[in-house]
Order: C-alpha cells, then sequence, then structure tokens
C-alpha cells in the first residue's frame, strides 16, 4: 500500500518514512510496550493504519522536519550556486552541449549507412562482374563496397568502446551517488537525525501503542494451528466405535428368532382307521 500524502511530509521524504515504520514494526518485539502485535493486529494491519495516518504522525515531528528541510534546502541552493559559478558561460556550454549531441548521431548512423552503402555498391559490382567480366567498373564498385565495409566495422567498434567508457564512468559515480546522503554536513545530518528521533518516538510508537491498547480493533488473521495427528472433517462425521472400557455397555442388541414351521400330520393309508 503506497503511503498517502500528507501537508508536513514531501514526496522524497516519503520512503524514508515508511522505513523508519518498518523498522519499528521489525523489532516490535523487543519492545515491551509493543508485545501485542500479531494477538489482536498484525504487522500487516499495524502498517496499513500507519500509512493511512502518515499526516497525523508526521505531525509530532513538525518542527524537527521544519529545521531538516531548511538545512537541506540551503545546503541545496549552496550546492546550485557553486556549480553556477564553476560552469562555463551560456554559449560555450551550449556549443559543448550541440557538440555532443552531433557526435551521438555521428556515432549511431555511421554504421548504419556505411553498411548499407556496403552491401549495395557489393552486390552491385559483383553483379557486374558476373554478368560482364570485362567491365571494369564492377570492379570500382567492389573495391567501394568493402571500403564501407571497413568504416562500417571501425565505427561499430568505436561504438562499442565508446559505450564500454560510458558504463565504466557511470560506475565509478554510482557509489559516489549512493554515499551522498553519508557526506552530508553535520548540521544537515543531525538535523535529520533528530528528525528521525522524533518521528519515530513521538509518532510511529504513540500510534501503533494507541492502535494495539485500542479495544475495538478486530482480531489479528492468524492461522490456527493444527496436530498432525489430528483428521480433518471432510463433511461426514465417523460412527463413534466404544470399547469395552469406554462407559457402561449399551443396552442389548434386538435378537430375531425364526418363525416355528410345523409340517401338517400326513399320515398314510396304513394308519387310516378302519
Amino acid at each position: 500500500m503506497q503511503m498517502t500524502s500528507a501537508p508536513h511530509l514531501l514526496a522524497e521524504d516519503g520512503p524514508e518514512y515508511e522505513r523508519i515504520l518498518g523498522d519499528a514494526l521489525r523489532h516490535a518485539h523487543e519492545r515491551p510496550d509493543l508485545e501485542g502485535v500479531g494477538d489482536r493486529l498484525n504487522t500487516e494491519q499495524l502498517r496499513t493504519m500507519a500509512l493511512s495516518a502518515t499526516a497525523l504522525i508526521t505531525a509530532a515531528a513538525a518542527t524537527e522536519y521544519e529545521h531538516y528541510v531548511k538545512a537541506r534546502g540551503e545546503l541545496r541552493r549552496a550546492a546550485t550556486a557553486a556549480g553556477v559559478d564553476g560552469a562555463p558561460d551560456g554559449p560555450q556550454s551550449t556549443a559543448a552541449g550541440s557538440g555532443a549531441g552531433i557526435g551521438a548521431v555521428i556515432t549511431v548512423l555511421t554504421p548504419l549507412l556505411a553498411g548499407s552503402a556496403a552491401v549495395i555498391f557489393l552486390l552491385v559490382g559483383y553483379l557486374l562482374k558476373a554478368v560482364g567480366p570485362s567491365v571494369t567498373f564492377g570492379g570500382s564498385l567492389v573495391a567501394a563496397g568493402w571500403f564501407f565495409a571497413a568504416v562500417a566495422a571501425a565505427a561499430i567498434l568505436v561504438a562499442a568502446v565508446g559505450l564500454l567508457v560510458t558504463a565504466l564512468r557511470n560506475g565509478a559515480t554510482s557509489p559516489a551517488a549512493e554515499n551522498e546522503e553519508q557526506e552530508l554536513p553535520e548540521d544537515v545530518a543531525r538535523a535529520r537525525e533528530a528528525w528521525r528521533h522524533a518521528l519515530l518516538e513521538r509518532g510511529i510508537l504513540p500510534f501503533l501503542r494507541d492502535a494495539l491498547a485500542d479495544p475495538t480493533a478486530g482480531p489479528a488473521a492468524r492461522t490456527p494451528h493444527r496436530s498432525p495427528n489430528r483428521i480433518p472433517k471432510v463433511g461426514y462425521s465417523r460412527p463413534d466405535f466404544s470399547g469395552p472400557d469406554d462407559g457402561p455397555a449399551a443396552g442389548p442388541r434386538p435378537t430375531f428368532t425364526s418363525p416355528d414351521f410345523t409340517s401338517p400330520d400326513f399320515g398314510g393309508p396304513e394308519h387310516q382307521p378302519d
């Protein structure tokens, strides 16, 4: 979730605010007053609430922030003035920029144009030599084609060297740009550290404590722990099987008796009465 805009915080300082908030939430369990993180509100819920209340939190360190912004602005104005004083005159600077632009265009177009000319001259020259071997013009075109091919190869080599030099130069200046923050003057560095401390102690931490102490806050979404020996229910329940030691015995089972079938008394003719 992106941080909402706050009247007390410039856009360039938004990532620093989020970083301080993230560090506070990451080390919340090391603070006794923030031990409740995870009981009713987890870190993501607290982060969302703090980002939504950016204006309220940063207002607690507004004085330190204004001092830091003022010191940083003075430093930038001084650096800009020094750069303007040490820069060459306007026409010379413009001419240098135009020269650099023309050089870049030539570096890009030379391989393309020379390569295209080489392909055309070689193709036409070899065709003429194939059609009329006695024609000397075909040999001239072939020679011109190989010349433009050499020019294209040289231009490609020069462009590759230029790209390599530019990459090495940018790689050398990148650490300096990254360490620029650590090389701030002492007054600017102190103002920045004072703002960070005030933002954490008077803004972020009190907000997190109040959020954790709010009884209306909902429970944190946590996954309940399941025992590995527990059989999950899948929509039906197992029948209850009870052993002989699981309580009183159940009632007697119903018994079924077969019906008493008797055959009729049939006697032979010898048993008939006279």
